[in-house]
């Protein structure tokens, strides 16, 4: 099909051919031979799809060398970019998005649209949290191929990662999920973080809020809590386990035990997203911050401690003291029965 001067061509080709339409565009012309300088934009099964490949071309020109490039392309070159400024919990989190989508890799990024995204979505089998990680990652995808001209359309906004249907279950780890964790200690950012809370029996938000000047390293314990009257200022003895853990974060200049990047306190938003859900991903786990809270009841409990010592650690609202002091017996008493984790 002959089209004005300049404005392209859609020829049919001879023979069977699952794409019979191919379509070229004019770039300029050969000064020593006056013949034209052409580019295939691709071919196409009807001639409909070949006259809006053109139109689209024509609407708006890109660079016919970058039309080639792959999702897979596209990550490679944004993540050279975006992975300096991240923690390593935040690239974790990204690359696994990325692996849940491996039916996307090789596709042409302008040829993806929202049905190829959306499948590549209902197809994972991963949790929500692993859904929103997966469509920020299109939208970035999609954000740098636009800066770029690559494609004229976001269809990652498009995506709908469908409801949270997941229940509030508490489920402890186990002692191989707990075997696990302190085998990647030194590899993975953070982690040691769960293994307080487990050795603890301290919540994520109580953590976070732990002072410098409630860690008492000589006699070895930590005060704080949060939530309950039971639970607030409740005095826990640092389980010998994670006695080095604590060492190696206290900072007499850090106002709190667990800080972000900036040495500032961490927000629980920042630690679920970039740091606890990245490190489940990464080890194919499927807890919650709080079922390391279940996790140190249920090993006190499992290890025959003292009913009233568990109370008293936990912060179990069925104990409750007019004046919160801790005699040196009463904290060795607690000492004890922590110390009969394994």
């Amino acid at each position: 099909m002959k089209k004005a001067n300049g404005t392209g061509s859609i020829t049919k080709l001879s023979g069977k051919r699952r794409k019979p339409y191919i379509v070229r565009v004019t770039l300029g012309w050969n000064e020593n031979t006056g013949q034209q300088i052409r580019k295939t934009i691709g071919l196409y099964s009807t001639q409909k799809e070949a006259n809006k490949a053109l139109a689209d071309y024509l609407d708006t020109p890109y660079d016919l060398e970058l039309s080639n490039i792959s999702f897979k392309d596209i990550y490679d070159k944004w993540s050279k970019l975006k992975y300096p400024k991240v923690s390593h919990s935040a690239i974790l989190g990204y690359q696994s998005a990325y692996d849940n989508v491996e039916k996307l890799h090789n596709m042409k990024i302008k040829d993806i649209k929202t049905r190829h995204l959306q499948e590549a979505m209902d197809s994972c089998s991963k949790g929500q949290a692993t859904k929103k990680k997966i469509k920020y990652l299109f939208g970035q995808m999609f954000a740098y191929a636009l800066q770029n001209d690559i494609v004229s359309k976001d269809y990652s906004k498009f995506v709908d990662i469908g409801k949270d249907t997941t229940e509030n279950k508490r489920e402890p780890f186990n002692n191989k999920e707990i075997e696990i964790l302190w085998q990647h200690l030194d590899d993975i950012e953070f982690i040691d973080t769960i293994l307080i809370m487990i050795y603890s029996g301290f919540r994520i938000g109580e953590l976070l809020e732990l002072k410098i000047e409630n860690i008492d390293l000589i006699n070895q314990t930590m005060t704080g809590g949060l939530k309950t009257e039971a639970g607030k200022n409740r005095l826990v003895p640092i389980h010998s386990k994670i006695l080095p853990l604590i060492k190696k974060r206290y900072n007499k200049d850090q106002k709190y035990l667990i800080v972000n990047f900036k040495g500032k306190q961490m927000k629980y938003d920042n630690y679920y997203k970039e740091k606890f859900l990245p490190i489940m991903e990464q080890l194919n786990m499927t807890h919650r911050p709080h079922d390391c809270r279940h996790t140190f009841a249920t090993l006190l409990s499992n290890a025959d401690a003292n009913a009233t010592a568990i109370k008293k650690m936990i912060g179990h609202e069925s104990y409750i003291t007019t004046e919160k002091i801790y005699t040196h017996k009463d904290t060795e008493e607690l000492r004890k029965n922590i110390e009969l984790i394994k």
